[in-house]
């Protein structure tokens, strides 16, 4: 492990200790900078994790009455299987389908006969999001296995997150919602730091923090999520 790995994983273990320190009020100072369908788009996306049946419907319903396209809805719920795994993305693309019966017109099929096309858009994708993490991103998860690093450049990444759609600047920020509720640290720092590089101001993940506390997040889930974006505000502050 590299001194620069071990410098980060230090601050992500600081970062995701008890913080006795008052945080703000859920919303407060958080100036709405989200377009309405977007804000919709987040609010279902930090359901995923734990939401009923009856909330993930009813959530859904809201932000396409706020405006969320049912296309950015559906290719979210496609995403979801990387974050909060299949059978949570099928409980919500049950109740979708509930709201919206069919697939969206146009929507990208899965010909796997393109996954050379798949290979080489996961990779631009996994490049604009991890940035000058991305080497070293490939080299840690090809040695937890070689078949992982695959799965995540062509499938996950290429397949999945590059599906026209839904652009990659919304759906990092849907990575960061659905991450905040799993106690995954390093992953939400990734994706926070990925949001960024895929062009969402600072303002943006400011308000999907603001919205998880109003939707009623596990607090200690809350809580680490809103230390390491401190964190990691403070780091690029001092890059």
């Amino acid at each position: 492990m590299s001194e620069r790995e071990r410098r980060a994983g230090s601050r992500i273990r600081a970062a995701t200790q008890p913080n006795d320190s008052p945080a703000p009020a859920d919303g407060a100072s958080v100036t709405a900078v989200l377009d309405p369908a977007t804000r919709g788009l987040v609010r279902v996306a930090l359901g995923l994790q734990d939401g009923s049946e009856a909330q993930l419907g009813a959530w859904m319903a809201a932000a396409i009455r706020d405006g969320t396209p049912a296309l950015w809805l559906e290719e979210m719920l496609i995403s979801a299987v990387l974050y909060v795994g299949f059978p949570r993305a099928l409980v919500a693309m049950a109740e979708f389908r509930r709201l919206v019966p069919a697939p969206a017109p146009g929507a990208e099929t899965s010909d796997y006969e393109r996954w050379r096309e798949w290979r080489s858009r996961g990779e631009e994708a996994c490049r604009v999001v991890y940035g000058s993490h991305y080497e070293q991103l490939r080299h840690n998860v090809r040695a937890f296995h070689p078949a992982l690093e695959q799965w995540m450049i062509v499938d996950g990444y290429g397949k999945t997150l590059s599906r026209p759609g839904l652009d990659l600047r919304r759906r990092e920020l849907c990575s960061v919602a659905m991450l905040i509720p799993q106690m995954a640290p390093r992953q939400l720092v990734a994706h926070l730091r990925g949001a960024l590089n895929a062009g969402a101001p600072p303002a943006q993940l400011d308000e999907v923090l603001a919205i998880a506390g109003e939707s009623g997040v596990v607090p200690a889930g809350l809580g680490v999520a809103r230390n390491l974006w401190r964190e990691l505000q403070d780091t690029l502050g001092h890059d």
